[in-house]
C-alpha cells in the first residue's frame, strides 16, 4: 500500500493552504517544511475541477521571472501515485447532451424598462441624443469585459477585478452586462455580486433622471451663473 504523503520520487508534496479563484494563484505549504511556494493555475496540469484550498498537492519546483521559486506540474497526489488497473472493457453509454442553461428573464425586463424610462424622458424633457450613444459604446465595452474574463476564468488566466466590472456598469455599461451575464452564465451565481451589480444599476438610473431633469438644469445655471 502507498504512503500518500510520501514523497513521489523527483517530486515534492504539499497542501494548497491558500488559493484566490478569482485571479488563479495560491501557495503550497510543503510537508517537509520551508517556505510556502507559489502556485499559479498555469502550473497545474490538466484537470477537470478547479483547485480548491486544503488539496494535497504533488508538484516540482521551477525557476520563475524574478529569481523566486514556483511550483509547477501541479497534480492532485493521488493522480501522481494512481496506477492503472487493467478493467474490463463495457459498452459505452450514450451520452446525454447538457441542457442549455436557463436565462433569467427578470433581468431582461430591467432593460426593457429603463428604454421605455428613456423614452419617456426624452418626450417630456426634449433628451439629447448624445446620452443613447454614450450606453450604447458602454455596453459593448461592458458585454467585452465579461466575455474576456469569462474566458480567462476557463483559460486560467489573469482575470478582470470585479470592481472594473461594477465600473463599467455605473458608467452606464449594464444593459450590455446583463445581456453578458444572461448569455455567457457569467457572475450570476454569485450573490454579493450580484446585489453590488443591481446597486451600481439602481444609481446609474437616478442618475440619468436627476442629470436629465430640467431642475438639475436650471440648479446648474444658477450655480455656475451661465
Amino acid at each position: 500500500m502507498v504512503d500518500v504523503h510520501e514523497p513521489v520520487a523527483g517530486r515534492s508534496q504539499g497542501t494548497l493552504t491558500t488559493w484566490n479563484d478569482e485571479r488563479g494563484f495560491g501557495f503550497i505549504t510543503p510537508i517537509d517544511g520551508g517556505r510556502n511556494v507559489f502556485v499559479h493555475i498555469s502550473g497545474f496540469a490538466p484537470r477537470e475541477t478547479r483547485p480548491f484550498a486544503g488539496e494535497l498537492l504533488a508538484f516540482q519546483m521551477d525557476a520563475a521571472p524574478g529569481g523566486r521559486e514556483q511550483a509547477t506540474r501541479v497534480r492532485p497526489v493521488a493522480a501522481s501515485i494512481a496506477k492503472p488497473r487493467a478493467t474490463k472493457p463495457t459498452a459505452a453509454k450514450p451520452r446525454r447532451k447538457p441542457a442549455p442553461p436557463n436565462q433569467s428573464p427578470v433581468s431582461y425586463l430591467a432593460i426593457l424598462a429603463f428604454v421605455a424610462l428613456y423614452v419617456l424622458v426624452s418626450i417630456v424633457w426634449a433628451l439629447p441624443y448624445w446620452p443613447i450613444g454614450l450606453y450604447l459604446v458602454m455596453s459593448v465595452l461592458g458585454y467585452v469585459a465579461y466575455a474576456s474574463d469569462k474566458a480567462a476564468a476557463t483559460a486560467g488566466r489573469w482575470r478582470t477585478s470585479e470592481s472594473t466590472l461594477l465600473v463599467l456598469g455605473l458608467l452606464g455599461g449594464w444593459p450590455g452586462a446583463i445581456f453578458a451575464q444572461q448569455r455567457l452564465r457569467h457572475k450570476t451565481r454569485k450573490g454579493r455580486f450580484q446585489l453590488a451589480f443591481w446597486g451600481t444599476v439602481l444609481l446609474n438610473v437616478v442618475a440619468f433622471v436627476t442629470l436629465a431633469s430640467p431642475s438639475f438644469g436650471s440648479l446648474l445655471s444658477t450655480v455656475t451663473g451661465l
